[in-house]
């Protein structure tokens, strides 16, 4: 027979080893420093894009000098001082958590170093006004103030370098989106690659932890408010599932590009991106630049005025936005500039839900905008789970929900028909520089 459950010895075994409640409260504590940085890298993305636009406003030309010789500079500075920080950072923190990568490697993707150099440079890729994201980059940051605790626990602590990592790289999500369940289904969809039994619950709790940081400074508010859907009916349909086909069609053919343009080749752009990384950088910030002054400015930035103009049912919104959209945030990306394609995905993704709204006369616009968003999201990552989260927290309302999700899925299913995972494809770009 079993002894009788007794609370006071049950208590008195938790408390009898002081280490594991030091873990805890270290772990806790660096997440939510994590989240404290994300919200400082945030109000620089931000301020950074704010003084962009004001230049802009003085002098409508200066994009075209300013941006190809801010993106030279960049791609300069970061190839010479933190080759790890160029790109998104999502690719990097799945690298480091790659079994074939020794613990004295992990410095090679996520470090303080980096976190610090990836809030300077994309910060000033905004100020440059190219065509980027803060989401991708929060991923790095978050991961790389993790990573940093490992030097702090006990020994024989139950929470490993592999547990930090996916910790970090989802709190980055959470605070960045304000989403605190994305960033726990990003890290499962995404980073995790093998169960964290023991510390699971913690690790979970500092997620959150961290997105809770964002909230207490920028309030419990979404990341491009509320969208407000009204009853839906069965006239959505249709355009419904041309939103997801398109969504999955032009997606797939952007993570195709990503792919292709950044794992190098034999044509000519591909050949001067080897051989002179900073002139062909300021070829694309001069390319960005122009897209960005043919669109009167809005294709500059992440795309979060022109989303919200969207959702608002507000007029000015070029017709060919989406397009150029895709071509300024794909260039960019191939410039090599530290920076994400999550909001500009999300941007992109709003402005096709827009134009099928226009093109079949639904009066339900904010819905097939929300649409488009999870399924372009979900179509470029092939993480169906966490893009219809990520918008499923933006929705006024649950009757969205299931169409949410099978947008994204579907989204996602023709993407894989035109293009491998983004991510682990550019992950496995970022494991050659591991030292054989």
């Amino acid at each position: 027979m079993n002894e009788p459950h007794d609370p006071v010895a049950n208590v008195r075994q938790e408390f009898s080893d002081w280490r594991p409640w030091v873990t805890r409260g270290l772990v806790l504590a660096f997440a939510a420093l994590a989240g404290l940085v994300v919200v400082a890298f945030t109000w620089m993305a931000e301020r950074s894009l704010d003084l962009f636009q004001h230049l802009t406003s003085l002098a409508w030309w200066s994009p075209l000098l300013w941006t190809p010789l801010s993106a030279a500079l960049i791609v300069y500075l970061t190839r010479r001082f933190a080759p790890g920080a160029s790109g998104s950072g999502i690719p990097q923190v799945m690298a480091a958590l790659e079994p074939a990568v020794p613990p004295t490697h992990h410095g090679l993707f996520v470090s303080v170093k980096l976190t610090v150099f990836k809030m300077l440079a994309t910060s000033w890729g905004l100020l440059a006004g190219l065509s980027l994201g803060r989401e991708g980059p929060s991923v790095q940051i978050a991961a790389g103030v993790m990573h940093h605790l490992r030097r702090w626990l006990p020994e024989r602590s139950t929470v490993t370098a592999h547990g930090l990592l996916v910790a970090g790289g989802a709190a980055g999500i959470a605070a960045a989106f304000n989403t605190p369940l994305a960033g726990v289904m990003f890290a499962i969809e995404e980073l995790s690659r093998r169960p964290e039994q023991r510390s699971s619950g913690l690790l979970v709790a500092a997620i959150v932890l961290a997105g809770l940081m964002a909230v207490s400074i920028y309030g419990n508010s979404t990341y491009f408010g509320v969208i407000r859907v009204p009853e839906l009916h069965l006239s959505l349909l249709g355009p419904g599932l041309l939103v997801a086909a398109l969504s999955g069609l032009a997606g797939g053919l952007f993570a195709r590009l990503m792919v292709t343009s950044l794992s190098g080749g034999t044509d000519r752009a591909s050949r001067l991106r080897a051989r002179r990384p900073v002139l062909f950088a300021a070829l694309c910030g001069l390319a960005v630049a122009v897209i960005g002054i043919v669109t009167a400015g809005a294709t500059y930035g992440g795309g979060y005025e022109p989303t919200r103009a969207m959702l608002e049912g507000e007029p000015g919104t070029p017709a060919v936005y989406v397009l150029f959209k895709f071509l300024a945030t794909w260039i960019t990306a191939w410039s090599g500039v530290p920076g994400g394609i999550f909001a500009p995905s999300l941007s992109i993704g709003a402005a096709l839900g827009n134009d099928v709204a226009w093109l079949t006369g639904a009066r339900e616009a904010p819905a097939l905008i929300a649409l488009g968003m999870a399924g372009f999201l979900a179509a470029v990552t092939q993480a169906p789970l966490t893009a219809f989260i990520i918008v499923m927290e933006m929705v006024d309302g649950h009757g969205m929900v299931l169409s949410l999700m099978a947008c994204a899925l579907l989204a996602s299913l023709v993407s894989k028909l035109l293009s491998p995972p983004l991510y682990p494809a550019l992950a496995q770009l970022q494991l050659e520089r591991v030292p054989r």
